[in-house]
């Protein structure tokens, strides 16, 4: 909770950390709310969650400032009265005086308590937080910075919840070079599964498949899942590049096979060199719109007058050239209009020994997002072009 989220001042990360957690360990998530720093709305919020939730989780709102109010709602919603508990406060104390400090009188509320809560202790922060149990339910209370609520929940929260006796095993399958309603179209009724559960998701890198079951233990959730997973990632191995962890530069490393691989980007701005940035085998790299650099890198006069920087005969030329001019023995390159006329206009190639791969795209956006889809399609090109054939395909084949 907090007006800095609601005013898109900070970016609520909590809320996807905590969310990650509890469907790891069984317990499904329904609903999450961000509220203002008021407590009427806070209080209002609150018995809402607990009128359809077992369970409750109010992140921030800890702290010493009038502004934060989770103590003083929740005291408010079960009708208790908060009171300094003298061990916090000894704690709150010590912890300045171990500084040099006198503690303000703000800070006393941190060493709040109703009769129905257990304090939970902050290693790291001053803001102890709340663990409630009332009328069969609990309600949890956890500072906002991620530091410290990460390290509470995983030490003070976890140990204390009654958790389902529920294990998640899911496998998230990473593909590129289709869409997401081809794919669900490929999947069929795989998707309206519910244990074994199969889920589609469009990302920055592609489309996203995550397969995902429930059951007793570990091991019993994985064995649910494997026929579903078996079957996914055949129908999808022509476009998948990953799974879980992996990245797409990751992918595109492990094809280069050793080889050295040098990059020019003419209008990306050095999208495509982040990307890379600490991949081995990334050699070298040229990032440049200046058409006298892009001429000492590969471009001939000729294409440059004829058909421009944008264009299919760049990108070869100039993915050639990463292999000559820095020295590479794989080129990629890629050439992009992110803003002006012809804006979304891309054009990508790849040069390695016996093999020439280009590709065009023209996608609609502002230019950051012109710049890194340029960048992500280079990357998917290199991926499909360098890559062993896979079963039904030639070498190159997407």
């Amino acid at each position: 909770m907090g007006t800095e989220l609601l005013l898109g001042e900070i970016v609520d990360s909590n809320a996807a950390f905590l969310a990650q957690e509890l469907a790891a360990r069984g317990v499904t998530l329904h609903r999450k709310t961000v509220l203002g720093d008021n407590l009427n709305r806070v209080s209002d919020g609150l018995r809402q969650a607990l009128s359809r939730a077992d369970l409750v989780i109010l992140g921030g709102g800890l702290g010493p400032t009038d502004d934060d109010l989770t103590r003083e709602a929740i005291a408010a919603v079960l009708g208790e009265t908060p009171a300094e508990d003298p061990e916090l406060l000894a704690w709150l104390e010590g912890l300045y005086a171990a500084r040099g400090r006198v503690m303000p009188q703000l800070n006393r509320k941190q060493a709040w308590l109703i009769p129905s809560a257990e304090a939970l202790s902050n290693p790291v922060g001053t803001a102890p937080g709340w663990f409630v149990q009332t009328n069969g339910k609990w309600i949890v209370a956890l500072p906002g910075p991620p530091r410290e609520m990460q390290k509470m929940w995983r030490e003070q929260v976890l140990p204390r919840l009654p958790l389902p006796d529920h294990a998640l095993s899911a496998v998230t399958i990473h593909t590129q070079g289709i869409g997401e309603s081809n794919l669900a179209e490929l999947l069929g009724d795989l998707t309206k599964g519910a244990n074994p559960s199969v889920a589609t998701y469009a990302r920055r890198m592609g489309v996203d498949v995550r397969v995902a079951a429930s059951a007793p233990t570990a091991a019993e959730a994985q064995a649910l899942a494997a026929p579903v997973l078996d079957t996914v990632r055949n129908k999808l191995n022509r476009w998948t590049w990953g799974e879980d962890g992996d990245t797409l530069a990751g992918a595109v490393t492990s094809t280069l096979d050793g080889r050295t691989l040098g990059v020019i980007e003419a209008g990306s701005g050095g999208a495509l060199c982040l990307l890379l940035a600490g991949e081995p085998g990334f050699l070298d790299a040229a990032v440049t719109v200046d058409h006298a650099r892009l001429i000492t890198l590969g471009l001939t006069p000729v294409t440059l007058r004829d058909a421009g920087v944008v264009s299919e005969a760049a990108a070869r030329e100039l993915a050639a050239g990463a292999r000559e001019h820095l020295g590479a023995e794989v080129g990629l390159a890629v050439v992009t209009a992110a803003g002006g006329e012809g804006a979304g206009q891309t054009f990508v190639a790849l040069s390695a020994e016996d093999l020439e791969e280009v590709a065009g795209v023209n996608w609609p956006g502002d230019p950051a997002q012109i710049r890194e889809r340029a960048a992500v399609a280079a990357l998917a090109l290199a991926y499909r072009a360098l890559r062993l054939p896979q079963p039904g395909e030639e070498a190159g084949g997407a």
